[in-house]
């Protein structure tokens, strides 16, 4: 099993980037971007295809990123 990666390096929150939107940092790429690729089946590979910029270690972030939001955030469950 691979250590979780610390996504406060790779992560930023910024007003006047993409309207305060979580991105990976140096670039304008959002982590929904990432975490929706990979819900839609790409590999984290496809991902970096799509998004020469990242690495895997942006991808891991993200990763990180939502898991720890989801341990923060109430949680409701959405009707169909």
């Amino acid at each position: 099993m691979m250590p979780r990666s610390r996504w406060q390096d790779r992560i930023v929150v910024e007003p006047d980037l993409h309207h305060g939107v979580p991105c990976i940092k140096g670039t304008r790429v959002p982590v929904a971007t990432i975490l929706g690729s990979l819900a839609d089946g790409m590999s984290a590979e496809e991902v970096i295809v799509q998004f020469p910029q990242l690495t895997k270690d942006d991808i891991g972030a993200a990763l990180s990123y939502a898991a720890e939001v989801l341990r923060q955030e109430i949680v409701l469950p959405m009707s169909a």
